[in-house]
């Protein structure tokens, strides 16, 4: 493992042309100190985590000092914000200093988010809060632990100094990661704004940086939309199967590598509500849960609109590659959902009546109010020959019965593939999480650190690190939400 002086930065990035950047320098807070920082995230870059406990780290990460090979800038785009066009965003608290190739040769670029103003600021601050930096940093690093594509936390960094959000709060600094931030948005810009050959360069570095086996395709291009139309398909899915809602599916947050990006009001289900919206900025329910899925496709549809002029000069033509790519969303879709809820019921099979008996399940876990994690971390436990077994998961549901007359459907569906308790439920137990980041207790850990005290952050951090064991020394993090759970609320300027 690397010290900080030993990693090697560079940045790609600048050197495309200025359009697509702004030159900026960080605006250090004062009197750093360190919050949080992920081994996992510094193993990605081959970096001691015990480099970020020293002062030239912090003087570094909270944007005081430069290393060799870094070049700040702000990025550039535009994006579509609630259904709506906004010709100009981009980096308005994120500055990204470089990035660092790995000794398995894979670049990580490195962000800073709230570091100060940039050309991109609008009427903001460029600060971020401690309080949605520490859900950032604590939720980039549970979805990579549940498996799921995301940008990564490095640490996290805080300042007595002061910001206003509605209120007075104090201010923090998070280092991101990721191999690119390129977003929807940074290909929609420069296609409003007519700027096709500027459109080209951009889709030229993508290929080479980050998808280069597609440079051999025959319409690279169209290989490039169509690819990030499966990943996109795939990310959407698995936020379905474990109960994420993204809060803020603008097409400025949606990751050209199908990454999850830009956690703001995000949350986990707690009781299943399809219709759930964890935004409480989103008055017309526009990212609501069980929305995301159709509005993966309609951001995907600007994307395809923004790529045109790349996939052929004739409009006509043009279109009908755009809606070829379009195509193979649903599919790709369906198809990783499908399997994850098999998996998530311990079916190794596909039978026809599948899908109707998750339904029945689901609608039924909706009626009851029982909670989405804990319905189907405790189906792994129960026994096919032995009902009274099934209390735990039973008791999730307000009425028994109802449970009951399902569990008779799944056990025989179980033994019409020949299911094994104890098999099933290994396999189970490794597709559903016992933990997830609910917001009760990222809210917790929040309140803790405004005293100054962090350790609340960093067993959640640990815990989510491996949210499929049982741990049994935090059942606490794995329990039902208590009732106040439910007067959390997070918005856009979470």
């Amino acid at each position: 493992m690397k010290s900080l002086q030993e990693l090697r930065f560079d940045n790609r990035f600048a050197r495309l042309p200025g359009v697509f950047y702004s030159p900026v320098r960080p605006t250090p807070m004062p009197d750093p100190y360190l919050v949080a920082a992920s081994p996992e995230a510094c193993a990605l870059i081959d970096l001691d985590p015990r480099a970020l406990r020293t002062p030239e780290a912090r003087d570094c990460f909270i944007g005081a000092r430069l290393l060799p090979g870094m070049q700040p800038l702000a990025a550039l785009y535009a994006g579509h914000q609630f259904g709506h066009y906004v010709p100009q965003l981009g980096d308005g608290r994120a500055i990204l200093l470089g990035e660092v190739r790995n000794q398995d040769g894979s670049f990580w670029e490195l962000q800073l988010k709230g570091a100060g103003l940039t050309p991109y600021s609008r009427d903001g601050d460029g600060r971020a809060v401690l309080r949605s930096s520490i859900r950032e940093f604590l939720c980039s690093e549970a979805m990579a632990g549940l498996g799921i594509p995301t940008t990564r936390a490095l640490c996290l960094l805080g300042s007595d100094e002061e910001v206003y959000r509605e209120q007075i709060e104090t201010g923090a600094v998070l280092v991101r990661m990721a191999p690119s931030f390129v977003r929807f948005g940074s290909f929609e810009v420069f296609f409003y704004r007519e700027q096709y050959r500027h459109l080209r360069e951009l889709a030229d570095y993508v290929l080479a940086h980050d998808y280069p086996a597609l440079r051999e395709a025959a319409h690279p291009y169209l290989a490039l939309l169509e690819e990030v139309v499966r990943r996109t398909a795939r990310l959407v899915a698995q936020w379905q199967l474990v109960g994420f809602a993204h809060g803020v599916l603008n097409t400025d947050n949606m990751s050209i590598l199908g990454l999850t990006l830009d956690y703001g009001p995000f949350g986990f289900l707690d009781r299943y509500d399809p219709g759930f919206v964890c935004n409480h900025s989103d008055h017309q329910g526009r990212y609501a849960f069980d929305r995301q899925p159709s509005i993966g496709l309609w951001n995907l549809t600007c994307l395809a609109q923004a790529m045109l002029p790349l996939l052929d000069e004739d409009g006509n033509r043009a279109a009908e590659l755009a809606q070829q790519a379009l195509r193979g969303y649903e599919p790709a879709l369906v198809e990783t959902w499908a399997d994850g809820m098999r998996a998530k019921l311990g079916l190794r099979e596909a039978h026809d009546g599948d899908r109707e008996l998750l339904g029945r399940l689901l609608d039924a876990m909706h009626r009851q109010q029982a909670d989405y994690t804990l319905t189907f971390r405790r189906l792994a436990d129960l026994r096919l020959d032995d009902p009274a077994a099934d209390g735990p998961v039973r008791d999730l549901f307000i009425e028994r019965e109802a449970f009951d007359a399902w569990a008779r459907d799944y056990r025989a569906r179980l033994r019409a593939e020949g299911s094994r308790d104890a098999g099933r439920q290994a396999a189970m137990r490794a597709v559903n999480p016992r933990y997830v980041l609910r917001n009760y207790l990222a809210q917790q850990a929040i309140e803790r650190a405004a005293r100054g005290d962090f350790s609340e952050v960093e067993r959640l951090r640990r815990v989510l690190a491996r949210p499929f064991d049982e741990q049994p020394e935090h059942d606490d993090l794995a329990a039902l939400p208590p009732e106040w759970a439910d007067q959390i609320s997070v918005s856009c300027s979470s």
